[in-house]
């Protein structure tokens, strides 16, 4: 989840954190810094986020934009996006505690990934989990690729978002310069 640190003090820790006497930062630390926030942001270790990068550079598209809808398509993300869990670790574990189900089949990988038109929903035994109640109830989030239906619990991943429809705030442009070279 979100680092809520930063937002008591804009600089970094220690004695001399609010002292900024470092220079410009190179165009590589832009650009792996850029690669480090899109890793912590969804969760994903380096091999992983590597294997995904070659999996989009494969594919038509733009790479950058690709790689985004390729993390945004993994199960413990749209279970997040979906409102069921307060965070994606929360939405990871949830998964992989056996709590969800896609298409009716219980599935307990967190990277599984989504095609469009999958129904993702909390499995019966789970509906009366305080988490998922407590999750559900505090949601508001509304995502044009995402339906979710309050009353079966369930939701359907509609579409592959667009880079426009992702609100997270990371340039992909830099990911994919870091890794072209």
């Amino acid at each position: 989840g979100d680092d809520k640190s930063f937002e008591k003090r804009n600089y970094p820790p220690g004695q001399h954190g609010n002292n900024r006497r470092r220079g410009k930062k190179s165009e590589y630390a832009i650009q792996l810094m850029e690669k480090q926030k899109a890793k912590y942001t969804y969760g994903i270790l380096e091999r992983q986020f590597r294997n995904m990068f070659e999996k989009a550079t494969r594919s038509s598209g733009i790479t950058g934009e690709v790689l985004l809808q390729l993390c945004e398509s993994r199960l413990d993300n749209v279970v997040f996006r979906m409102g069921v869990a307060p965070s994606r670790r929360a939405a990871r574990q949830l998964v992989s505690h056996r709590h969800i189900t896609v298409n009716g089949e219980l599935v307990n990988i967190p990277s599984y990934h989504m095609k469009a038109g999958d129904v993702v929903g909390v499995r019966e035994k789970s509906k009366s989990l305080q988490a998922i109640q407590d999750s559900l109830a505090n949601s508001s989030s509304v995502y044009e690729w995402i339906t979710w239906n309050n009353e079966t619990k369930e939701g359907t991943f509609v579409a592959v978002p667009g880079r426009v429809q992702i609100p997270e705030n990371i340039n992909e442009q830099f990911i994919v310069e870091l890794y072209s070279k």
